[in-house]
C-alpha cells in the first residue's frame, strides 16, 4: 500500500529535508506550509494515512489543527513535531489524541521509525473484532467502545492499550512491561503518556463499577474486568 503522509511544517528548509528523506523511504508526502490549506483539504479530499503536524505554525497552530482533523476523522493517526521540548506541549498533544511526538530538530531516521510503528499499530489484524467487557462491547474494527448509554470513539492507541489490558484480566501488569511492549520505549514522557491513556479508559468505563483499573504505586496496574 502506498502510504500518504500529511506533513504540516511552515519552516521551508526543515520541511524540505523531511519531505525528501521520507520520500526516499517510500512514502508519498503531501507537504503543507499553510495549515489553512489542510483545513480546505479536510473538507474535500482527505485521504492521508497519517499526519505529522508542527505545533508552532502561523494562524492555526498544530493543536488546533489536530482537533479539527480528529473531529472529522477520530481514528486518524497524528504525530506532533515540537521545537520547545516542554512537558506541557507533550501532555497537551496526548490529551488531544496524538499517537506520538518528537522534538525538533529530529533525526529523520528516528522519525521514520516512529511513523512505521504507528502505522503498524493502526493495522487491525485480530481475527476477533468484538469483545464483551462487562456491560460494554469493544469493537476493534470500528474502534468503538459501546455501552447502552453511549458510544465512545477510540483512538488507535486507546484500542491497542485496552486490548493489551484484556489479556491480563485479574492480574497485575508492570508499567515497564506496557511501555516496552506498546510504546517500545520507556522514559518520563512515555510514562506520562501511559497515565493519560489509563485515565481516559477509567472515564470511559464509568457506567460499570465492576470494571476497575487500579494504579499500584511503583509497580503498575491491577486490571479487573467482569467475566462473561
Amino acid at each position: 500500500m502506498n502510504i500518504k503522509i500529511l506533513l504540516a511544517e511552515d519552516d521551508s528548509d526543515f520541511g524540505m529535508i523531511l519531505k525528501q528523506y521520507l520520500e526516499l523511504e517510500g512514502f508519498e508526502i503531501f507537504w503543507f506550509q499553510n495549515p489553512e490549506d489542510i483545513v480546505c483539504a479536510l473538507k474535500s479530499d482527505f485521504n492521508f494515512n497519517i499526519g505529522i503536524l508542527d505545533i508552532m505554525m502561523p494562524n492555526i497552530d498544530g493543536f488546533s489543527l489536530a482537533k479539527m482533523i480528529l473531529k472529522e476523522k477520530p481514528d486518524f493517526p497524528i504525530l506532533f513535531l515540537t521545537a520547545k521540548n516542554q512537558k506541557i506541549d507533550r501532555l497537551t498533544g496526548l490529551k488531544i489524541g496524538a499517537d506520538d511526538y518528537i522534538s525538533k530538530p529530529c533525526d529523520p531516521e528516528e522519525l521514520t521509525l516512529r511513523i512505521k510503528n504507528i502505522l503498524k499499530r493502526s493495522v487491525i489484524s485480530e481475527s476477533i473484532t468484538q469483545y464483551k467487557i462487562g456491560t460494554y462491547i469493544l469493537d476493534t474494527e470500528k474502534l468503538l467502545l459501546i455501552h447502552p448509554n453511549e458510544k465512545i470513539r477510540l483512538t488507535i492507541r486507546e484500542n491497542e492499550l485496552l486490548l493489551y489490558l484484556l489479556k491480563f484480566n485479574h492480574k497485575t501488569i508492570k508499567r515497564d512491561d506496557i511501555l516496552n511492549n506498546l510504546w517500545e520505549t520507556n522514559d518520563y514522557f512515555t510514562g506520562r503518556s501511559l497515565d493519560v491513556f489509563i485515565s481516559r479508559l477509567r472515564k470511559y468505563f464509568q457506567h460499570d463499577y465492576e470494571i476497575k483499573i487500579q494504579s499500584l504505586r511503583g509497580i503498575g496496574f491491577e486490571i479487573n474486568f467482569p467475566e462473561n
